[in-house]
């Protein structure tokens, strides 16, 4: 009887811990727009010292990127994998929103703000790219243990 119950405990327990594992997605309400760009410019406000005026000439650049992200997350959500022409497209569109967006942060920024805004971009970069590279082994893992 001990054996039984803790077989089923066992079963219980992994079943939940499989259930969690499946969820994904946000957790949680959305913020809207104008939220994610007050923090936004507060974080860069803390970070890189703005000036009152500073922040005023950042907010609607945020403000067109955060709108950019969401709008192009919110069009590929069910759509199928694009082509190379699609991927090529995008990856253009995207390096010069980049350049426009550095373009812009050079004319409104001191020197030393735009030396550590660029320091603060690559190493936010580098922690995506750190963090992609772990999903793909996870789920090289993953994968291992299924077969």
């Amino acid at each position: 009887m001990k054996k039984l119950a803790t077989i089923v405990f066992f079963v219980f327990a992994a079943t939940l811990t499989a259930q969690a594992q499946k969820e994904k997605g946000p957790k949680g309400p959305q913020m809207t727009t104008e939220q994610q760009v007050i923090l936004k410019v507060k974080k860069m406000t803390l970070a890189l010292d703005l000036t009152a005026q500073q922040q005023k000439e950042i907010t609607p650049l945020i403000q067109q990127q955060i709108e950019t992200k969401t709008a192009h997350l919110n069009a590929r959500k069910g759509s199928k994998k694009p082509t190379s022409d699609e991927i090529f497209t995008m990856e253009n569109t995207r390096l010069d929103a980049q350049i426009r967006m550095r373009d812009k942060m050079k004319e409104i920024l001191t020197k030393e703000q735009f030396e550590k805004f660029k320091k603060m971009s690559k190493e936010k970069k580098h922690k995506r790219m750190k963090r992609r590279k772990h999903q793909k082994v996870t789920k090289e893992r993953r994968r291992e243990k299924r077969d």
